[in-house]
């Protein structure tokens, strides 16, 4: 969607801060031992009780509240019986709309300490999202996005996941622009209008090129298997640059 009003920016903020909230509030209790499905049940309760309701359940069917996702896994990962561990990535997705806006946030969460090229991972994951937002702003060109993130990853000796893309965001959980690369592209001559909502989300690996659909029809892994981060903000595109909107607040 396109912010044109104030009550549309403060609407967009009120859930941005539900979603960032509700996955800070299960970040923090993340401990081995507990399944994701218990972790899941955490985040269903809070959006409830802020009056909101799960996106990919309302939207896809999903069955669960929120999308959880452990090491090997790396995306649209389903609530169920796992147990966690300690040293595992956790990566918690969390989107959800009230009174017709939607909002969508996600960071992978170590359990523990990791091993230190995981640990690494995680800090340039969430760096590379910071430089994709830091593209974003009036009239600056949709590419950029991915043309810095792009170098950022091969700088450092990255890959990035190539068919998991950022996408607008606002009146529904997934709208035009509905595929924005967070790697580099040919022929992307579009730009970003005042306004604009969208996620930012890149998703860095250790040699992961695609994302590859599991036997359960949902959960996706990477092709070819490597450790994977995905962090994630909405956003609104702004004269003075980037409005990120899922903050706990």
């Amino acid at each position: 969607m396109t912010i044109t009003k104030q009550d549309e920016l403060d609407a967009l903020r009120d859930i941005g801060r539900i979603v960032a909230k509700t996955m800070h509030t299960m970040a923090k209790a993340l401990e081995p031992g507990m399944t994701t499905g218990e972790l899941d049940e955490i985040g269903r309760v809070l959006l409830e009780r802020e009056g909101a309701e799960s996106a990919p359940q309302t939207t896809y069917d999903f069955p669960g509240a929120t999308c959880i996702s452990v090491n090997e896994e790396i995306a649209h990962g389903i609530p169920g019986d796992r147990r966690i561990a300690a040293g595992d990535l956790v990566n918690i997705d969390v989107s959800a709309a009230k009174n017709g806006y939607y909002a969508d946030t996600g960071a992978t969460f170590r359990v523990g300490i990791v091993r230190p090229s995981l640990d690494r991972l995680c800090r340039d994951g969430r760096r590379a999202m910071q430089i994709g937002i830091a593209q974003v702003g009036s009239n600056k060109p949709l590419a950029g996005i991915g043309r810095a993130i792009g170098r950022f990853a091969s700088d450092r000796g990255y890959t990035l996941i190539r068919n998991l893309a950022s996408h607008g965001v606002g009146r529904s959980l997934h709208e035009y622009p509905e595929e924005i690369a967070t790697w580099p592209t040919r022929g992307e001559t579009r730009r970003i209008t005042r306004g604009l909502v969208l996620t930012v989300e890149p998703f860095l690996s250790r040699g992961g090129l695609w994302a590859a659909e599991g036997a359960d029809g949902w959960t996706l892994y990477s092709d070819p298997r490597a450790p994977v981060v995905q962090y994630e903000h909405t956003v609104v595109a702004t004269d003075r640059g980037a409005l990120v909107v899922t903050l706990p607040g």
